[in-house]
C-alpha cells in the first residue's frame, strides 16, 4: 500500500458518510488517523436511529473506519476541553462534521483552534452555503436537477433512489481533496487554515460537470442508456450482463459471439427500439453461466452483473 501521507495525524471529528470516507482514503494513503466519538453516542451507524433500523449501517461504520484508531471520550467530562487540546497538539490536521453548539463545548471552534502551537489543516463539512434546511445525499441530488436523469422515464408513484448515495460518496472525496489542499497551504504559510466543505456545492461542482447547462436540454446519454452498445440486457435465467462495447472493434467481436448481423455503425441507432430489441432477443437466448463461457477470455466489455 501506498504510505504517501505517513507521518501525518488527523483528527477526524465526524459521523456517518462524508467525513468518514474522506479519513478513510486518507488512512490508505499512509495517514495516522484517529476518530474520535463520544463514549456514549459514538456515530450515528452504529448507535441511535440508523444502526436501529437497518443492520447495513454498522457494516458501514466497520468498512469506513476500520484502518484508523477509535478514541472515545465523555464529551460531558468537565476536562474534556484539556483531553481534546492534548489530541490537537500532536496532529497535522482535524475533520470536524458536529454541530456548531458541540463544537464550543468541545473547544473545537475557530478561536480556540488558532490557539494551538501546531499550525493545523481543519475541514469543516455543512450542508450548503446557498439553502438553509438540512439535507441528506437525496436531497442534494434532487436541488442540483441531477434527479431528474434518475425519474425521467418513471411512471411510478413510488421510485427507489440512486443504488447508492452517490452525493454523499462524492462529498467526502471532495472532503480529502480539500484537506489535502488545506494542509498544503499550512505547510507552504506556516499559519492555521480553515475551510469550509459543503454537500449541496460539492455534489453540484462534482456532478454538473456530466450534465451542464449546454447539455440540459437532453437527459439521455451514453451513461443512462441511450445506446445498445452500452446498456443492461437480461439473460435466459433472468440475470443480466452490463454491456459496454462502444468501440468498433469491441461491438464487432460481441456480435461475432452471439451471432448478431448489425453493422458496427448501428451500435449508435437510437431514434427507435429496434436495435435495442435485436440486442436484447440474442442474449434471452443465452442462460448466465453460458455467457461467462462463450465471452472467458475475449475483449469486448462485457461483464456479468
Amino acid at each position: 500500500m501506498t504510505q504517501l501521507l505517513s507521518g501525518l495525524t488527523i483528527l477526524d471529528f465526524s459521523h456517518r458518510l462524508p467525513g468518514p470516507l474522506a479519513s478513510k482514503l486518507l488512512a490508505g494513503l499512509g495517514a495516522n488517523v484517529l476518530k474520535v466519538e463520544d463514549i456514549k453516542f459514538k456515530d450515528p451507524f452504529i448507535y441511535g436511529a440508523f444502526a436501529k433500523f437497518d443492520d447495513s449501517f454498522p457494516h458501514w461504520y466497520e468498512e469506513l473506519n476500520s484502518n484508523k484508531q477509535i478514541i472515545r471520550l465523555d464529551f460531558n467530562a468537565t476536562d474534556i476541553k484539556l483531553k481534546i487540546k492534548e489530541l490537537l497538539e500532536n496532529c497535522d490536521a482535524v475533520i470536524l462534521g458536529l454541530p456548531e453548539k458541540l463544537l464550543n463545548k468541545l473547544g473545537l471552534n475557530q478561536q480556540d483552534l488558532s490557539s494551538c502551537t501546531k499550525p493545523l489543516a481543519v475541514i469543516e463539512l455543512l450542508a450548503s452555503k446557498e439553502h438553509t434546511k438540512a439535507m441528506h445525499d437525496l436531497n442534494a441530488l434532487a436541488l442540483t436537477g441531477l434527479l431528474k436523469l434518475h425519474v425521467q422515464d418513471q411512471s411510478a408513484p413510488i421510485v427507489a433512489p440512486p443504488f447508492l448515495p452517490i452525493a454523499g460518496i462524492g462529498f467526502g472525496h471532495k472532503v480529502a481533496t480539500d484537506l489535502l489542499a488545506a494542509l498544503l497551504k499550512t505547510s507552504r504559510s506556516g499559519c492555521h487554515t480553515f475551510h469550509k466543505c459543503y454537500l449541496f456545492e460539492s455534489t453540484k461542482e462534482i456532478f454538473e460537470s456530466f450534465w451542464p447547462k449546454k447539455s440540459q436540454a437532453r437527459q439521455k446519454f451514453l451513461h443512462n442508456g441511450l445506446y445498445p452498445c452500452y446498456n443492461l440486457y437480461q439473460t435466459k435465467d433472468k440475470r443480466y450482463i452490463a454491456l459496454a462495447a462502444v468501440e468498433e472493434k469491441f461491438w464487432i467481436r460481441f456480435c461475432e459471439i452471439f451471432k448478431l448481423n448489425i453493422e458496427s455503425d448501428k451500435r449508435f441507432f437510437y431514434e427507435d427500439q429496434s436495435i435495442f430489441l435485436e440486442v436484447a432477443s440474442h442474449i434471452a437466448h443465452y442462460d448466465y453461466e453460458e455467457i461467462a463461457e462463450m465471452t472467458k477470455g475475449e475483449e469486448i466489455c462485457l461483464s456479468l452483473v
